[in-house]
C-alpha cells in the first residue's frame, strides 16, 4: 500500500496544509480517507479529479468532510464526458443529509446521491476494492470512526478524531503504520472524549504494539514539536509528524 498525506492540519487549514485527507493506493485502486477544508485542491497534486475509486469519511465535522461539497460540484456539473457515475462514499449515518445541508442549494434533495453512492458506516469488517477494512466507533462528540485498512499482509490504522479509548488500541494492534491524531498538548488541554495529545497518541501506539507512529491533525495553534517529543517519551518505535505531500510505502 501507498499512503499519501493530502492534508493533516486540525480544525482549520494551516499555512502549510489543508485539513485531514489521506490517499491510500494499492493495485490501482484509490481510497481517500476524509476530505476536510482545502483538501480537494491539494488532492489534485496527487490524483486526477475523477480517478478516485472510493471515499471514507471518519465523521462529519467540517475539517474532515466539507470539501465533499466542492467535490459534488466537480462531479455533478461536469460537462465534458458527462456527469460522473456515483462513487462509493462510506460515512456515518446522516452523511448525505449533512452534505446536502452544508451545500444548501443542491438542485434537489437527492442530488448528492446522483454522484455519491452513500454507505452507512457502523462497527464492522468489510471490503473496499482490494482493501480489507475494519471500522470501530471511537470517542468524539459526534459519531466518529477509526479505520484499519489491510492489503497484502500489511496494515494501516487511522484514528480519525478521538479521545482515549481502548477500542482504538485494539484497532491498531500490531499495525504497520498508525496514523493517529494528536490535537491537544499534554498538560494544557484536558477534555475527555474529544482529542488525544502527543503523549496519549504515543501511549496508544505502545499499547497497540504499532510498528510506526505518524502524528496528524495538529491544529495551527499547537506546537507540533512538543507533541512529537511527548510521543517519543512514551513510545520506543519510530514516530514522526505528518506533512502535506509526504508519502509512505506500507
Amino acid at each position: 500500500m501507498k499512503l499519501t498525506v493530502v492534508g493533516c492540519s486540525g480544525s482549520f487549514p494551516s499555512a502549510d496544509s489543508a485539513c485531514s485527507s489521506y490517499l491510500v493506493e494499492a493495485d490501482g485502486f484509490r481510497l481517500l480517507l476524509d476530505m476536510g477544508n482545502g483538501a480537494l485542491g491539494e488532492l489534485q497534486r496527487h490524483v486526477g479529479l475523477y480517478d478516485l475509486d472510493a471515499i471514507f469519511l471518519s465523521h462529519l465535522h467540517a475539517d474532515h468532510c466539507i470539501d465533499m461539497c466542492a467535490y459534488f460540484v466537480a462531479r455533478y456539473y461536469r460537462h465534458e464526458g458527462g456527469r460522473c457515475a456515483p462513487i462509493p462514499v462510506y460515512g456515518p449515518e446522516g452523511t448525505e443529509q449533512r452534505l446536502t445541508t452544508a451545500y444548501a442549494d443542491t438542485p434537489s434533495a437527492s442530488s448528492m446521491s446522483e454522484v455519491f453512492d452513500f454507505h452507512t458506516v457502523k462497527p464492522a469488517s468489510f471490503d473496499i476494492g482490494p482493501f480489507s477494512v475494519r471500522t470501530e466507533k471511537v470517542h468524539h462528540p459526534v459519531e466518529a470512526y477509526g479505520i484499519r485498512v489491510e492489503h497484502g499482509g500489511r496494515s494501516l490504522t487511522y484514528s480519525g478524531d478521538t479521545g482515549v479509548c481502548g477500542v482504538l488500541d485494539e484497532l491498531a494492534a500490531d499495525t504497520d503504520l498508525f496514523l493517529c491524531e494528536a490535537a491537544f498538548t499534554h498538560g494544557k488541554e484536558n477534555i475527555p472524549d474529544l482529542h488525544l495529545n502527543g503523549r496519549e497518541a504515543g501511549e496508544s501506539a505502545r499499547r497497540a504494539n504499532a510498528s510506526r507512529l505518524v502524528l496528524t491533525h495538529i491544529p495551527p495553534w499547537t506546537d507540533p514539536q512538543v507533541n512529537l517529543a511527548d510521543a517519543r517519551a512514551v513510545y520506543d518505535g519510530p514516530v514522526e509528524l505528518a506533512a502535506s505531500g509526504r508519502s509512505y510505502e506500507i
